[in-house]
C-alpha cells in the first residue's frame, strides 16, 4: 500500500488530544500512537496488524458494506454473514406473502438449497486504500474559482478511477475527506450472490417498533443473516447454482462470556454521515427549515400506511420495508431538532466561530487566507433559509408519492423517443425499465398511494411560498381549496403508471409521455425544483468556505487529533460499556433482559406482540448456555463507541477480537451527535451477540447455522 502521505495526516502523528477516548471515527488503516495508546488503556488487547492489514488477514477483511447503506461481518468459514433485521428487511420482504409471512413468522434455511437468492444485492470487501490527494488537487490552486475548482477535481476523479480500475474487477471510488482538504482512493471486492439464511420474527427483529426507535431501554433482536456466495474459483460472480459459499479471509470468531460495565468495545464498519465541524448557520438550517418539513411530510405519509397497514396484511407484507424506512429518519429529525435545542448545539458553534475569528485577526498572513470564511458562511444562510424548506418539499411531498416517483424513472425512456430515437435504443431501455416495472407493482397499493399523494400535494399547496411552488399545484389547488383528492383520483385513474396492465401495455410499444397526466405533474415539479436550485448557486461560495474552514482549525488547534467526517468509508471506534444519566434523576442500566421484553409485551399490537410460540420461550427461562451468570437474558446493551447511520448492523468486539454484539441504533439524548458529539449521554444499542445465539437456536432450532460458528 503505497504510503498516505497528506499535510492532513501531519496532524494525526500527534502524541496528545483533546477528544475524548469514546469520540472519533478512525481510518483504521491509519490508527496512530494515540490512538493505540487509548485502546490499550481501555483494554484493548490486539495489535494495529491484526485489526486492519492489507498483506495478512486480519478483522478489516470480515466487514462488508452491505447493500447501499449498511454494514455486515462475515462470521463463518463459509460465508454467513450477520447484519441488521432492518437492513435486511427489504429482502426478507420480498420474499413474503400472506401464505409464506417471513416477515412475521422469521425465516431458517436449515441447508444451504433452502437459502433464498436476493437480486440486486452486494456486499462489497475494502481491498486497498491510496492517497491520491496529489494527483486530484495538483490541476487546482488557491485562485481557482469555486466552480472551476468543482469541474477540475470531478475530471480527475473520473480520469484516475478509469485508469487505476482499467480492466479489473473492481470498484473503485475516490472520495474527499476534511471537506476537500484530502482525497483517498478506495478498491473493493464487489460479490453480487447473497443470499437469505435466517430471519427472526417480527416480534424480535422489530420488537418496539416506531415507538422505541432511537431511545433507550431496547428490547429487540434486531438481526438477519445471509451467505456470501461466489464462482466455484473464489471470485465474485453473479447468482449461478454453480457457486459456492465463499471461503474468506477472515471471519469473526463469537465470544459468549458476556459484557460487564466498564468492558472495551471496538466497533468497525461504514458510517454514512457526520457533520461534526460544520457552522452555526447549517445547525440552524436544520433546526429551523430541514428538521420540521421532513417532519411534517413523514408524519403526513406515516399515517396513512399505518391506517392501510393495520387493515390488510397484505398491505401490510407490501409497505412493511417501505415504512420501516420512512419512519426510520422522520423520528431521527424529531429527536435530531429536540437535541440540537437541548444541547445548545447553535451555542457551542457560534463559540467555535468566534475563537476562530480571533485566530483569524491576530495574524494578517491569516486574515488574507481565511477573512472571507465565515461572511461565506453567512450569504449561505441567507438564501439557503429562503429555499431549503421549498426544496425538501419538492422531494418529500411534491414526489412523495409513489406513481410519481416511479414516474421519474421514465424520463430517460421519454427523451429517447421524442428526440426519434433509433428503435433497439428505445427498446433495450423499455426492457430495464420492464424489471422495475414488475417490482414496483409487486408491492404497491394504488389506493393506499392515492391517498397518500393528495394529502402530500395538500400540505405543498398550503405551507410553501407561491413563488416557490410549482405551476400545477397552485393551478388544482387555487380552483379546489387546496383539496387534492378528486384531481388526485382523475389522474390516477388516466395514466399508465398506475397500473400493471396499463405499463406492461406501454412498454411493448413505447409512445410519448408528455400528455400522461402524472408523467407531467412529476415534469413540472421536476422543473420547479430546479428552478429553485439556480438560486442555491448563489450560496456555492459556502463549499470552499467549509473546506478553508476545516483547514483553518487544524491549524488553528494543532494538539487536537482529528479525525474526519463520515462519509461511507471503513471507520473504527474504540469506548467501552457504560451506563449514564439521562437527566435528573433518570440513570439508565448498560444491559436490558428478557423480563423488559415480556413486560413490554402487547398482544396484536403490531409493535409489542410477541409471536405465542416464541412468548412461550421467552417465559420458560430455560436460555440455556446463553444466559449469564445469573440466569438472566441479555437482550441489550450500551457503549460508548460514536457511531452513525451506515453502521447499523457493525460488529461489536472485544479487547480479544471476538463478536460480542451488533450495533444497531443511537439513544434519544444524543440525536444532535451527528454535528456535535455528546460525551456523557451518547451511547451505542447493540444487541447481545447471546440472544442472537439464542433465537437461533432456541426460536429458529437452526442449529445448523450454531455449528457452523467457532464460539468461545
Amino acid at each position: 500500500m503505497k504510503i498516505l502521505r497528506a499535510i492532513i495526516f501531519v496532524l494525526l502523528i500527534v502524541s496528545t488530544t483533546s477528544l475524548k477516548a469514546d469520540e472519533g471515527m478512525w481510518l483504521p488503516f491509519l490508527l496512530n500512537s494515540n490512538n493505540l495508546s487509548e485502546m490499550k488503556s481501555l483494554g484493548c488487547k490486539i495489535s494495529a496488524e491484526q485489526i486492519c492489514n492489507f498483506n495478512t488477514p486480519s478483522i478489516k477483511d470480515a466487514i462488508v458494506q452491505f447493500g447501499g447503506g449498511c454494514t455486515g461481518e462475515i462470521i463463518s468459514s463459509n460465508g454467513l454473514l450477520l447484519t441488521n433485521h432492518h437492513c435486511g428487511i427489504g429482502f426478507v420482504q420480498s420474499h413474503s406473502s400472506v401464505d409464506n409471512d417471513y416477515l412475521t413468522n422469521g425465516f431458517w434455511a436449515y441447508n444451504y438449497t433452502e437459502e433464498l437468492a436476493n437480486p440486486g444485492l452486494t456486499v462489497s470487501f475494502l481491498n486497498r486504500v491510496e492517497d491520491v490527494t496529489n494527483q486530484i488537487i495538483s490541476s487546482v490552486s488557491n485562485d481557482t474559482n469555486q466552480n472551476n475548482r468543482e469541474q477540475l477535481i470531478k475530471e480527475n476523479i473520473l480520469k484516475l478511477s478509469n485508469d487505476y480500475k482499467k480492466d479489473k474487477n473492481v470498484k473503485v471510488s475516490i472520495v474527499p475527506f476534511f471537506h476537500g482538504n484530502q482525497y483517498i482512493l478506495f478498491e473493493y471486492l464487489v460479490y453480487e450472490d447473497v443470499r437469505l439464511v435466517g430471519c427472526p420474527p417480527w416480534g424480535i427483529g422489530k420488537y418496539g417498533a416506531d415507538t422505541d426507535n432511537w431511545t433507550w431501554p431496547r428490547h429487540k433482536g434486531d438481526f438477519c443473516l445471509f451467505r456470501v456466495y461466489t464462482a466455484p474459483d473464489g471470485t465474485p460472480a453473479p447468482y449461478s447454482e454453480d457457486n459456492i459459499p465463499l471461503n474468506p479471509k477472515y471471519f469473526l470468531p463469537i465470544s459468549t462470556n458476556g459484557i460487564s460495565e466498564g468492558d472495551f468495545t471496538m466497533i468497525l464498519g461504514y458510517p454514512g454521515s457526520t457533520d461534526r465541524y460544520s457552522s452555526s448557520q447549517n445547525v440552524k438550517l436544520i433546526i429551523e427549515e430541514e428538521g420540521p418539513a421532513i417532519i411534517k411530510c413523514r408524519t403526513t405519509k406515516l399515517d396513512i400506511f399505518r391506517e392501510y397497514m393495520d387493515a390488510d396484511p397484505k398491505v401490510f407484507i407490501q409497505y412493511a420495508s417501505k415504512q420501516a424506512s420512512v419512519s426510520n429518519y422522520w423520528k431521527y429529525y424529531i429527536g435530531q431538532v429536540k437535541q440540537l435545542k437541548n444541547n445548545k448545539v447553535v451555542d457551542k458553534k457560534i463559540n467555535m466561530e468566534n475563537d476562530f475569528a480571533a485566530w483569524i485577526n491576530s495574524d494578517p498572513s491569516r486574515i488574507a487566507t481565511y477573512s472571507s470564511v465565515l461572511p461565506a458562511f453567512e450569504k449561505e444562510y441567507k438564501v439557503m433559509s429562503k429555499i431549503k424548506k421549498p426544496l425538501i418539499y419538492h422531494l418529500e411531498a411534491g414526489l412523495g408519492g409513489e406513481a410519481i416517483n416511479f414516474a421519474m424513472k421514465f424520463r430517460r425512456i421519454n427523451k429517447l423517443i421524442n428526440s426519434d430515437a433509433k428503435k433497439p435504443d428505445i427498446n433495450a431501455a423499455a426492457k430495464d425499465l420492464q424489471q422495475k416495472a414488475n417490482s414496483f407493482f409487486k408491492n404497491y397499493c394504488k389506493s393506499l398511494d392515492a391517498d397518500v399523494s393528495a394529502a402530500l400535494l395538500s400540505i405543498f399547496y398550503q405551507d410553501i411560498p407561491r413563488e416557490y411552488c410549482p405551476d400545477i399545484i397552485i393551478s388544482i389547488g387555487d380552483k379546489n381549496n387546496g383539496d387534492f383528492t378528486d384531481y388526485v383520483k382523475k389522474v390516477y385513474s388516466n395514466s399508465v403508471f398506475t397500473s400493471e396492465e396499463k405499463i406492461n401495455k406501454w412498454l411493448a410499444s413505447p409512445k410519448k409521455l408528455n400528455k400522461d397526466p402524472i408523467f407531467s405533474l412529476m415534469e413540472n415539479i421536476l422543473d420547479s425544483y430546479f428552478s429553485i436550485m439556480d438560486f442555491a448557486k448563489e450560496a456555492e461560495i459556502g463549499k470552499e468556505a467549509s473546506r478553508l474552514y476545516m483547514k483553518a482549525i487544524m491549524e488553528m488547534q494543532p494538539e487536537q487529533n482529528f479525525y474526519p467526517d463520515a462519509n461511507f468509508t471503513m471507520r473504527l471506534t474504540y469506548g467501552s460499556v457504560e451506563a449514564y444519566k439521562s437527566r435528573d434523576a433518570v440513570y439508565y442500566d448498560y444491559k436490558t433482559t428478557m423480563r423488559g421484553v415480556i413486560d413490554k409485551y402487547i398482544p396484536d399490537n403490531w409493535e409489542f406482540d410477541i409471536p405465542q410460540d416464541v412468548l412461550d420461550t421467552f417465559k420458560s427461562n430455560d436460555f440455556g448456555p446463553y444466559s449469564d451468570d445469573n440466569g438472566n437474558m441479555i437482550v441489550n446493551f450500551i457503549t460508548t463507541n460514536d457511531i452513525t447511520g451506515g453502521n447499523s448492523g457493525s460488529p461489536v468486539i472485544d479487547g480479544s477480537g471476538n463478536l460480542i454484539g451488533l450495533a444497531f441504533d443511537g439513544n434519544w439524548e444524543a440525536m444532535s451527535g451527528d454535528i456535535s458529539f455528546e460525551h456523557s449521554v451518547q451511547r451505542t444499542i447493540c444487541v447481545d451477540v447471546r440472544y442472537i445465539l439464542f433465537v437461533i437456536d432456541k426460536v429458529g432450532k437452526a442449529s445448523n447455522i450454531i455449528q457452523e460458528l467457532s464460539i468461545k
